[in-house]
Order: structure tokens, then sequence, then C-alpha cells
């Protein structure tokens, strides 16, 4: 659990960067990258979800 929590935070430091470079200096290519890492935090927040469900049981 403690390795999906860590690959979270990277995920979302690299989705944050490329969001402020795509907002504050028009990037289009950092556009392009932050979705990307918008789409992989969405499956790793759901298998947070699952795991965390699995280790409350």
């Amino acid at each position: 659990m403690k390795n999906l929590v860590d690959k979270i935070v990277a995920t979302f430091q690299d989705f944050e960067k490329e969001a402020k470079a795509h907002v504050e200096n028009s990037n289009k290519a950092a556009g392009t990258r932050a979705r990307k890492a918008s789409l992989e935090l969405e499956k790793l927040m759901k298998q947070f979800r699952k795991d965390s469900i699995e280790a409350s049981k």
C-alpha cells in the first residue's frame, strides 16, 4: 500500500508541474503530459480505493 501511495504522490507532482507549465506558459505539450498524468492518477486512485477497502475488512 505504501508503494502505491508513493506512486500516487509522484504522479501528482508530475501532473502539477505539467499543468502549471500549460496554464502559465501556454505550453501545449505540457498540457498533453498533464492530461496523460491525470489518466494515470485516475487509475491509481481507483486501485487505492480498492486496496483500502480490502485492507479494512
